[in-house]
């Protein structure tokens, strides 16, 4: 068990963070000391009114509060946060109008672009007037097939200061994959680029924007540049500068609204069917985000903040409710190893970015590729690295504080599109603990249960929060009597909100994600999670990737683990070997492989994660329901029919 305390922050820079200071203003309701974060999330459970009355002001909402930070209801669903206020999501964010710059956008061709806050909001306001001349009103939808750009903020904001709602996916899903998910919500008004550039590649968007456009009722195409695409010409299309040209720059009326007022709506990975519409309230994001922005993760006015993420992940809707706190983002789209392996560092040091975002799967690749930043880079304003996507193992944990920076606050964090948001994440008063994320975040009263529902501790369990969180979806699109929304989260343990994820509660405080729990392994009636096999096949040098899934077979299940080899290496039996006794030894007997194969591809979704679903139903030859979210379909073919498998 990983317990070794890898990073432990300064007392300056517990007493300069926000937490801290949050601490000190509320210490005569909850009574403990600032530095005492258990307590302190022990208070904004047991007395959610108190908390949430108190994290409105602290974190300086613009808006009417009302008297009420929360009353509770009959379920989950039933509980009101803020049930008198109003606020507008894009008016938190607008705030500053100065010359400072409140954007960096950069791409893998290496352009490099900027806006100040004064020309963030003049943008805004050009194209809310665009909008609304389009006839775009309240609870109207605008969708966007976007790269992670300036644009594509600008038309966040925009859509959001009128009360409308966003949603959007990245270019590279493809015509079936964006359709699928645009089409299902009516828009009127589609932002869209007519293409994008990857790794020195010019990708052509246009099929995926007729495929949108015949499945949709559009008012307006609006195509991000200078004109419109010659094979768009038959459809309402315009080119954006024509578009918001018209309009002249001026005071933004801002729509404030209810706390339960839809803002965004993403969509889940689609895997196992059509993608369901999941609908987002901008109070709630506005509220969760800047509290785990602030406090979890100490972001401060005019820090850079970089997140490597597309639009098409609940990321990028994280990191831009970093303009609240008055952080300047740092955007980058593309290929994050091109035109070098570097690229991303290069960009960190160029910009001074204080807060790196990425995946768990980015930093495996750097230690792979040999990326030693200590020796390369400088990284001086570098304080906080976050990791999300899949679980981070130990080893990266080792990788980052040996040869990345020691003096750096690493924060693996953990939640998903269903909340938008993180359950478990960073903590700036506690340490880092090796392969731990820190803690649940304040408001989040989350447990581990196994399958009776009783609580467990140092063992994997069942995932779940026991009460009602601020970014909770509004509804699903579509769902008429609330059903579809009542069967993803309520029934595997009724009334209790079950995330569908495996993971271990720490004595620490900490906790381990062991997994998807619907990809639970379960040889011989004993569960396992994936990721135990993943931590220790990564450790691993000749192994590039892996995917572990549950073959049923003589009415039992074995673990099956594909492979894919780094370029030079091949699955031998002594490499076979090797792999069975890591996996022995680091996790136990039964994580042991039945099978070991070696392949040339393994299935990722748009969002980059292993699909252990696609690969599963594909093995025993049961029909993938939806291969359009995923980036690689005609990966499946390597797993149909294998003669490894019929023995």
């Amino acid at each position: 068990m990983d317990t070794e305390v890898l990073w432990t922050p300064s007392e300056d820079k517990k007493r300069n963070s926000a937490l801290y200071g949050f601490a000190q203003q509320t210490a005569d309701q909850h009574g403990a000391a600032p530095d005492d974060y258990a307590a302190l999330h022990a208070w904004s459970i047991a007395e959610p009114d108190a908390f949430y009355r108190a994290l409105w002001d602290a974190l300086e909402i613009v808006g009417d509060k009302g008297q009420a930070g929360f009353i509770a209801g009959a379920t989950q669903r039933d509980a009101q946060f803020y049930p008198g206020a109003r606020l507008n999501y894009a008016e938190n964010l607008l705030q500053r109008r100065d010359g400072g710059l409140a954007i960096i956008a950069h791409r893998d061709d290496k352009t490099r672009r900027e806006i100040t806050w004064a020309q963030l909001y003049d943008d805004v306001s050009r194209m809310v007037h665009a909008l609304r001349a389009e006839g775009v009103g309240e609870g109207d939808r605008v969708a966007a097939i976007v790269t992670h750009d300036i644009e594509a903020i600008i038309g966040y904001l925009a859509t959001a200061a009128i009360g409308a709602i966003w949603s959007s996916c990245s270019p590279d899903f493809g015509p079936a994959g964006a359709s699928d998910r645009l089409c299902q919500i009516d828009p009127k008004v589609l932002l869209t680029v007519a293409g994008y550039g990857y790794a020195g590649k010019q990708i052509d968007v246009t099929p995926t924007i007729r495929a949108v456009a015949e499945g949709a009722d559009l008012t307006r195409i609006v195509i991000i540049g200078d004109e419109v695409p010659e094979a768009l010409a038959d459809l309402p299309a315009t080119a954006l500068t024509d578009w918001m040209g018209a309009h002249e720059p001026g005071e933004i009326t801002f729509n404030r609204l209810p706390f339960e007022a839809p803002l965004a709506i993403l969509f889940s990975s689609g895997t196992t069917g059509k993608p369901k519409c999941i609908v987002h309230s901008g109070a709630g994001l506005l509220l969760q985000h800047k509290k785990e922005l602030v406090l979890q993760c100490d972001i401060k006015r005019d820090e850079r903040f970089f997140y490597f993420t597309t639009c098409g992940w609940m990321m990028w809707n994280w990191q831009v409710t970093g303009l609240s706190v008055g952080a300047t983002l740092v955007t980058y789209d593309g290929n994050p190893f091109y035109p070098a392996p570097g690229r991303l560092l290069d960009l960190a040091d160029a910009e001074d970015v204080a807060i790196f975002g990425t995946s768990a799967k980015y930093i495996d690749a750097c230690n792979k590729a040999g990326l030693k930043p200590r020796e390369t880079h400088r990284l001086d304003h570098l304080k906080l690295i976050l990791s999300t996507g899949s679980p981070l193992i130990g080893p990266s944990f080792d990788y980052i504080y040996t040869d990345w920076k020691a003096d750096v606050h690493l924060a693996s964090i953990s939640g998903g599109t269903d909340i938008c948001a993180c359950f478990l994440g960073g903590n700036p008063v506690w340490p880092v603990r090796r392969g731990e994320l820190q803690c649940a975040l304040l408001g989040i009263d989350v447990d581990t249960l196994d399958d009776e529902g009783h609580p467990v501790s140092g063992v994997p369990g069942e995932f779940v929060c026991r009460n009602a969180h601020l970014s909770m979806p509004v509804m699903f699109w579509g769902d008429t009597d609330g059903s579809r929304y009542t069967d993803a989260y309520f029934t595997r343990f009724e009334g209790i909100w079950a995330h569908g994820d495996y993971v271990e509660k720490r004595p620490s405080g900490g906790f381990v994600i062991h997994g998807r729990s619907d990809t639970t392994l379960n040889p011989g009636g004993v569960r396992i999670g994936t990721a135990e096999i993943y931590r220790q096949v990564e450790t691993v040098d000749a192994v590039e990737e892996a995917v572990a899934v549950g073959q049923d077979i003589d009415g039992d299940q074995r673990v099956i683990l594909f492979v894919k080899m780094k370029a030079g290496h091949g699955l031998d039996e002594a490499l076979e070997k090797t792999i069975r006794q890591r996996i022995r030894s680091g996790a136990s007997p039964r994580h042991v492989p039945a099978r070991i194969i070696a392949v040339e591809a393994i299935p990722r979704t748009r969002n980059n994660k292993v699909s252990e679903i696609a690969v599963r139903d594909t093995i025993h030859g049961r029909p993938v329901k939806n291969t359009t979210a995923l980036a690689n379909p005609e990966a499946l073919e390597l797993y149909k029919d294998l003669t490894e498998l019929k023995a």
